[in-house]
């Protein structure tokens, strides 16, 4: 399927949800300024590039369901030689018809002159307030504006509706050319993680593997979806560790959680190896808890299932390993019902991933957690975690920090692991090190 097909098709289903009598608003994600006069790399807003798929700042997206003239309307910058010279290519007008699926396009700087007229006709605008605060402004001046001339007969929009609700849950079911770009950025990241397993050693710092993690994404047109955290030792403890600054260390383990994003969809991966290549029984014994609890997670990411049930799982194994290594003492149901496990577990075993890595999407529905259904992707990340000084565990627990976590995609059958070709067992951990 064509990209532009794919994005025609999103089009055509959000506005068959908003009905005739609707018309959405979409702004383009502004330029963010650094420091002095530069600027943050640019990146388009995922809900605009899930309806367009056009990378451009100064833009807004218009869909008006069942308009003779067209359906879509771009408005976007101008061609303009001297500043393409400098800033680079633009679509402009026509490239937004010809090549982006547009079936209108306007000038941006007319956008005051001419989305009014398109407001005119219609009920309902759906758009999300609170996201670009001086666009919010416009829309609201816009239908004020026509407000204003209803004693004239004038027809004028009567409600505003959040776009965020309907668009997000859209995005929360994944399509077959999504999840084949999932599988690609899945499939980057792994090899980032093999090439970082392969360049830890005693002495190394933390920013030297966390350059060959970027180092391997770039490589393949991506980039890191998130800032990498690299945390060696007691580092590893801290749950978004982003110095990556220390010295590693013989004898400690390294905890990395990064991914990528390729062509706009995330991945996002975490492994805990020993930097010397070798666990130590107490670093292999916690090690083999979590990767326990992963797994039960991951088996309860099935159709039926609902959100909270892999973490339930999760939390179950976490809490008998704690008690088998005598960093907990009863009776398990009886420290999950009280949260005992959160002085060693305390976050959530996962959250959804798409577009972005703490992906749209609802947890609940109403008061109860969401049903999982084919489509849908989540992270599955049990951890444990003994900083250095914790009171009452023996010193070999000490300094541990591990976090497992790998991509899955809920189908009709089993779960669709889509980083599980990355070692994660310790004695194939173990061995791709003692490979280089």
């Amino acid at each position: 399927m064509k990209k532009q097909d794919e994005f025609g098709r999103r089009r055509r289903q959000l506005m068959k949800d908003i009905g005739r009598d609707g018309i959405a608003i979409l702004p383009a994600a502004p330029v963010r300024h650094r420091n002095g006069d530069v600027h943050y790399e640019y990146r388009q807003d995922s809900d605009f590039w899930y309806l367009t798929g056009f990378g451009e700042p100064e833009a807004v997206a218009v869909l008006i369901p069942h308009r003779p003239q067209g359906e879509y309307v771009l408005f976007c910058r101008e061609r303009d030689p001297e500043r393409e010279r400098w800033d680079g290519s633009r679509a402009g007008t026509q490239g937004a018809v010809k090549r982006h699926g547009a079936d209108d396009a306007f000038p941006i700087g007319d956008i005051d002159e001419i989305l009014p007229g398109l407001l005119e006709s219609r009920g309902r605008v759906f758009y999300t307030m609170g996201l670009h605060h001086e666009f919010d402004q416009r829309v609201i001046g816009w239908v004020n504006g026509l407000r204003a001339q209803a004693k004239h007969g004038l027809h004028t929009p009567q409600e505003f509706v959040a776009l965020d609700h309907l668009l997000h849950d859209m995005r929360l079911y994944k399509s077959r050319p999504e999840l084949d770009t999932m599988r690609r950025a899945a499939q980057i990241a792994v090899a980032a993680h093999r090439r970082a397993m392969r360049r830890a050693r005693p002495g190394a710092f933390e920013y030297e593997v966390a350059a060959e993690i970027v180092h391997e994404f770039h490589r393949n047109r991506a980039g890191p979806s998130y800032q990498p955290i690299v945390g060696g030792g007691n580092n590893a403890c801290v749950l978004h560790y982003v110095e990556n600054s220390a010295e590693l260390e013989d004898g400690d383990l390294l905890l990395i959680d990064a991914g990528c994003e390729y062509d706009y969809y995330a991945s996002d991966i975490t492994r805990t190896f020993p930097v010397n290549g070798r666990y130590t029984p107490a670093q292999r014994a916690v090690y083999e808890v979590v990767l326990e609890a992963q797994l039960a997670a991951i088996d309860r990411c099935r159709p039926g299932h609902h959100w909270n049930e892999p973490h339930d799982a999760a939390v179950k194994a976490v809490t008998h390993g704690l008690v088998h290594l005598g960093l907990l003492k009863g009776k398990v149901p009886k420290l999950v019902k009280e949260g005992a496990f959160r002085r060693f577990f305390m976050h959530k075993t996962g959250h959804w991933l798409g577009m972005d890595v703490h992906d749209v999407g609802d947890y609940k529905v109403g008061d109860e957690w969401r049903v999982l259904e084919p489509g849908m992707v989540l992270t599955v990340e049990p951890g444990i975690y003994v900083p250095k000084g914790t009171k009452g565990v023996p010193k070999e627990f000490q300094g541990i920090g591990i976090r497992i976590e790998d991509d899955v995609a809920v189908t009709r059958g089993e779960p669709d692991v889509l980083t599980g070709e990355l070692e994660k067992h310790p004695d194939a951990i173990e061995a791709w090190m003692q490979a280089a």
